[in-house]
């Protein structure tokens, strides 16, 4: 499209499609528009769920038949695989043989220690550790990971005491509780027998945000620590609009802007995730004697009263890479790889196929591949992905007649893809409207170019103002690479863990302008693609878009084939960690 010719949103009157922001379900209607007269038989369109309250400027793309019609943009970009540095995160030395065992270097929850891993060597004569002032012990003992202090512990009576002190595990379970510093380890009696009762699933609250591969739309939760019961729970994220409706913009009357005014909240009335603490007397009275993986227990029942059905918490095994790499160049569902190949993880694991799915329901299918996801020991159990199992039973216990089994695959996000910098202001969690299909969340992803790796910062010149070198550095580090909304939940067109839109550059060459125009004034304007299917994910295509960089916590995309601009708000997910 000619910048110069149809401005910043250009005006659209080509045909268009269902895309993201169609209904959720669908149903058939008579287009007399398209019979082109008033007699003769009329064709039959598939339209989904029709929203009143927004209208477009070009031809509704509720109408699924015209997604033949848009014409695509090239994608061939788009299309990465799983060796994509963008979307590895790290390296994991567990994955590869070639690594030493010394060097293997693993998550606090996946450590496995044993007497003669601690700090004695084997001689009679005591450590001149203990010799130490109490301070400086306490001081290295601090840097010692769960495991190892546990290790420490067992080594002489002297480390016994530093290593079981409030003042070691009190830090360690506040490390795993982000934004929630609670002041006691109710209902526990010690810092370190709350940590025990949670031991290995403090990696539910340290990270947070979880998002999972359920159907094409998915859900989000928000794990959090109750300091009133003692127990981690999960919610899950919902968004509602405030305000409905559209109406046509200044600048270009055939084109229609959704109103936008999302509230994020929990829905507090059924978790999702729930594991109670337990007292240590308790666990150890309870725990069997013998089981196939000794004092290991990969699935744990969940008790949650406000749900009928039966919930299991699975710890879940990291995929190879070799494996990862191969499953995951099959297109969507990408070989159930879980993320999937668009969202950058550190770990992927083998997700299960949606019900509807023969496989799901294959007692064959869970056997054969039960040593591929489920971990046998803490040194193969991921921090970055778990799962919840779910079904109703009938008849008495004795029988043993499950129903309706539905296993979910959650993962999680490493932060510094969320966390917003000074050169990438847009990273982040956002909500977006979608119009029929009602609020769903993204991930704002900025990847780290290759040649940005090793800049050095920009400094201020000694005759330029501050206003000068602030712009300059828009212009030079922040106005550059590549803006990508993925979405974490998505919809029966677009699915969860796809695109939802891309802008390849944000420079000066993907420049559209400056808009003049309300309700964004000196908003800069991108070019951008945006992501439409039928539904079911059908005949995927990317279409022409403009994205409008309004502030960093608020977006606008432009469709220009719909004829209508849609919003996109940051989400503070840290509210929601400490329960009120």
């Amino acid at each position: 499209m000619a910048d110069k010719e149809r401005g910043f949103a250009g005006r659209a009157r080509s045909m268009t499609a269902s895309s993201d922001e169609s209904g959720s379900s669908s149903a058939t209607a008579r287009n007399d528009e398209a019979s082109g007269s008033g007699s003769g038989p009329k064709p039959t369109v598939t339209v989904n769920i029709h929203n009143p309250a927004v209208t477009y400027g070009g031809l509704n793309p509720e109408i699924e038949e015209n997604i033949d019609i848009i014409k695509p943009v090239p994608a061939h970009d788009l299309r990465r695989d799983a060796t994509d540095r963008w979307r590895t995160l790290g390296s994991d030395l567990d994955e590869d043989p070639n690594v030493k065992g010394k060097q293997r270097c693993t998550s606090a929850a996946s450590r496995v220690l044993s007497p003669d891993n601690s700090c004695t060597n084997g001689r009679s004569d005591a450590s001149p550790l203990i010799d130490l002032p109490t301070e400086l012990i306490d001081a290295i003992l601090s840097w010692l990971l769960p495991l190892e202090l546990a290790a420490v512990s067992r080594v002489c009576r002297v480390l016994h005491d530093h290593a079981n002190s409030d003042t070691q595990w009190k830090w360690h379970v506040l490390s795993n509780l982000p934004g929630n510093r609670i002041t006691s380890p109710y209902p526990c009696k010690s810092w370190r027998e709350l940590y025990i009762s949670h031991d290995p699933h403090w990696f539910l609250t340290k990270y947070k945000l979880w998002f999972c591969d359920r159907e094409l739309t998915g859900h989000m939760i928000i794990v959090r620590y109750d300091e009133r019961r003692g127990c981690i729970e999960g919610y899950h994220l919902l968004a509602t609009r405030q305000n409905e409706g559209s109406e046509p913009w200044v600048a270009n009357s055939d084109v229609h802007i959704h109103h936008f005014d999302p509230v994020p909240k929990l829905h507090l009335d059924k978790p999702i995730l729930q594991l109670n603490a337990d007292s240590l007397e308790n666990m150890i009275r309870t725990r069997p004697s013998s089981s196939p993986f000794g004092h290991f227990f990969s699935e744990q029942p969940m008790h949650i009263s406000t749900d009928p059905r039966f919930s299991n918490f699975l710890l879940a095994k990291p995929l190879l890479h070799q494996i990862v790499v191969g499953r995951m160049a099959n297109e969507f569902p990408h070989g159930y790889v879980w993320p999937p190949p668009a969202i950058p993880a550190r770990h992927r694991v083998s997700g299960q196929p949606a019900g509807v799915h023969p496989l799901a329901t294959s007692v064959n299918y869970t056997r054969s591949t039960s040593q591929m996801w489920q971990p046998r020991n803490r040194s193969e159990v991921s921090d970055q992905t778990f799962r919840i199992r779910q079904w109703m039973e009938m008849g008495p216990p004795t029988l043993g007649l499950n129903l309706a089994e539905e296993v979910v695959t959650y993962s999680t996000l490493d932060p510094i893809l969320y966390t917003p910098t000074a050169e990438k202001p847009w990273r982040g969690i956002w909500v977006g409207d979608y119009s029929g299909h009602g609020c769903e969340f993204l991930l704002i992803h900025q990847p780290e170019d290759h040649d940005e790796e090793n800049e050095e910062p920009l400094t201020r010149f000694e005759s330029e103002t501050e206003a000068e070198f602030q712009e300059r550095f828009l212009h030079q580090r922040v106005y550059r690479g590549r803006l990508e909304g993925i979405k974490l939940t998505g919809d029966a067109n677009v699915p969860r863990g796809e695109y939802s839109f891309v802008a390849d550059d944000l420079s000066d060459d993907a420049f559209v302008g400056i808009s003049q125009d309300p309700p964004f004034e000196g908003v800069r304007v991108v070019h951008s693609k945006g992501h439409i299917a039928h539904m079911g994910f059908y005949n995927d295509k990317y279409i022409e878009s403009q994205l409008f960089l309004i502030s960093h916590d608020r977006l606008a995309q432009y469709w220009v084939s719909f004829g209508h601009i849609s919003y996109f708000q940051r989400v503070d997910i840290d509210q929601f960690l400490v329960p009120k």
